[in-house]
C-alpha cells in the first residue's frame, strides 16, 4: 500500500489495525465505549536524525514498512485519507515491535 504522505522527522504513518469484533451473549458494546485498537501496521517512515549526545539507533534500523507495532493508546495524531484512517505518531508513542 502506497501513499503520498511521508511523515517528517523522526515520525511514522501507521495504520490501526481493525481488531475482530467480540460478542458475548446478546450484549453489543457501542462503537464509543470500545477501546482504541493499540496496534497499528507501519505505513511509511520519516527521515533519521543524526543527534550526537544520544545513542539511540537511527529509526530506519529499528523499524521498517510493514511492521507490527504496539503504540500508546492516546498518542498521535490521527489523519484520514482517501476514506483510510491512519496515525503520525512519534518515535517516543512506539512502545514495542510485535514479531511473529
Amino acid at each position: 500500500m502506497k501513499i503520498p504522505l511521508k511523515p517528517m522527522d523522526e515520525r511514522i504513518l501507521v495504520k490501526p489495525m481493525v481488531e475482530e469484533e467480540k460478542k458475548i451473549g446478546s450484549i453489543i458494546i457501542p462503537d464509543t465505549a470500545k477501546e482504541k485498537p493499540t496496534i497499528a501496521e507501519v505505513i511509511a517512515l520519516g527521515a533519521d536524525i543524526e543527534r550526537e549526545n544520544e545513542k539511540k539507533p537511527k529509526l530506519s534500523e529499528v523499524l521498517k514498512v510493514g511492521d507490527k507495532v504496539l503504540h500508546s493508546k492516546y498518542g498521535g495524531t490521527e489523519i484520514e485519507w482517501e476514506g483510510e484512517k491512519y496515525l503520525i505518531l512519534s518515535r517516543s508513542d512506539i512502545l514495542a515491535i510485535i514479531t511473529k
